[in-house]
């Protein structure tokens, strides 16, 4: 039996080496026969067209089957590995691999709120701006752990924050902005940007919709102090479940990893022991001296680890990140060129001249005088096996979760929230990922036009 506290032995020099390669070549087989989508056929009205989904080869599957042969299971040799590839990808200094794009957001705040960034740490009752037309888990950490969000209305065109009003919503208990790249679409960094810096604000990049999107030709997410991804299946790449947090700033990526494993003071890898070789001789807090470093913690943590096995598939998935990124703009370009023609029905997406997204979704938001609602071009969709779906909560303080809730007290709206309640009513987006093709994306404008058309008839 193998010790779960002994690092997995050398695939290479192991004696089963030979039958994991034999393993490993049937999977290969295996997908040719199970997975493999050449020859799966679209046929218009009967297919499904999903909004997003899993695009993977072999590669993907015998990483999977190493990782489970060697029964690692927890942080191993491929997480370590998708770590310090990701981390080359965006060109930051730290990376650290979660359980999912919600427990990255979760981690990224709350690193904020440690006592070692002494008077800059966010304390309850501060305030940090965000927009409510987003994902909830966005905003859930600054709510759950008693910060105020304080929500500034979007721009329809982009459906990101409206910076005109950033210095409304500027209050003696500011301490930091976060924000989304609205369906991979960058918001205004350069402004952004300077109002964090001139105010000395904290800046958390949600990147979880916009990997590979690109500012003046930096990637977004590094722009900010700690950016966020996602790897959830429908996103630019996928683990199934998984999420991770970067920065280039030391102390915070300490943090980040102290509340990632339990709030730990230890740094050791896991199957490592003494790493800082003053395991037994050192003082913290009121401990006795020489308390074991392992179980010293310094923060209130988590365990918000993914395992090697997400990590395994998220290795093969890096390889095709770029093809992915430039399918999905390609994909972008199709759809918009095509439904220009219904402008009058339609506020199409737009981007700042500087940005270069790696579009998650195609938002269409209808014009006031459209003739008809959100909810009957949708429905019309659906009926004709496309998927959709709204922007994600439309405007969140308008859900249930919010009714416990003091406006005023437990989060603020800096003046009206007009764009986000349109965008709650009558915006939808369609779908953009690689496994989208001509044929697809053709037969969605095909039936936009005939529900316009039996509208005009």
């Amino acid at each position: 039996m193998q010790d779960n506290d002994t690092k997995p032995n050398n695939p290479v020099s192991h004696p089963g080496g030979k039958i994991k390669q034999q393993i490993l070549e049937q999977v290969r087989e295996y997908y040719r026969l199970a997975h493999d989508p050449v020859g799966q056929e679209f046929v218009a009205g009967k297919s499904r067209i999903n909004y997003g989904g899993r695009v993977f080869d072999e590669s993907e599957l015998v990483n999977l089957v190493d990782a489970s042969l060697e029964f690692w299971l927890t942080y191993g040799r491929y997480s370590k590995e998708f770590e310090n590839r990701f981390k080359e990808f965006l060109g930051n200094r730290f990376c650290l691999l979660v359980n999912s794009g919600s427990s990255a957001n979760l981690l990224a705040f709350m690193a904020l709120t440690s006592p070692l960034l002494k008077e800059r740490r966010i304390e309850r009752g501060n305030e940090v701006i965000t927009v409510a037309a987003g994902f909830p888990t966005t905003v859930a950490p600054i709510i759950q752990y008693g910060a105020i969000p304080v929500f500034v209305d979007v721009d329809l065109t982009t459906a990101n924050i409206a910076c005109a009003r950033l210095d409304a919503a500027l209050s003696s208990h500011t301490k930091a902005v976060l924000l989304a790249h609205t369906l991979g679409n960058p918001f205004d960094l350069k402004t952004v940007t300077d109002f964090c810096r001139k105010h000395n604000l904290w800046l958390i990049e949600d990147n979880c919709d916009a990997l590979g999107s690109r500012h003046n030709g930096k990637f977004t997410g590094t722009y900010g102090d700690i950016g966020t991804s996602s790897f959830y299946p429908p996103h630019h790449m996928t683990m199934g479940e998984g999420g991770a947090v970067y920065t280039n700033n030391p102390l915070l990526h300490k943090i980040m990893l102290s509340m990632r494993d339990w709030g730990r003071d230890c740094w050791c890898e896991s199957g490592h022991d003494n790493t800082c070789g003053c395991r037994f001789c050192g003082q913290h807090g009121t401990l006795p001296f020489g308390y074991d470093h392992k179980y010293v913690y310094s923060h209130f943590g988590y365990n918000l680890k993914a395992t090697d096995l997400q990590a395994a598939v998220g290795c093969a998935q890096l390889d095709k990140l770029p093809g992915f990124i430039k399918a999905r703009q390609h994909n972008f370009n199709i759809l918009f060129n095509e439904l220009k023609q219904f402008e009058e029905y339609f506020i199409l997406p737009q981007t700042l001249p500087d940005n270069e997204p790696s579009w998650f979704g195609f938002l269409i938001t209808l014009r006031d005088n459209a003739g008809f609602t959100r909810n009957q071009l949708v429905e019309h969709l659906e009926k004709h096996r496309i998927q959709t779906r709204n922007l994600f909560a439309g405007n969140l303080t308008k859900h249930p979760c919010f009714a416990i809730l003091k406006d005023g007290v437990d989060f603020r709206i800096s003046g009206e929230l007009s764009n986000t309640d349109k965008i709650m009513r009558d915006s939808f987006w369609l779908g953009l990922f690689p496994g989208m093709n001509s044929e697809k994306l053709n037969y969605i404008v095909e039936q936009i036009k005939l529900f316009i058309d039996q509208q005009e008839s």
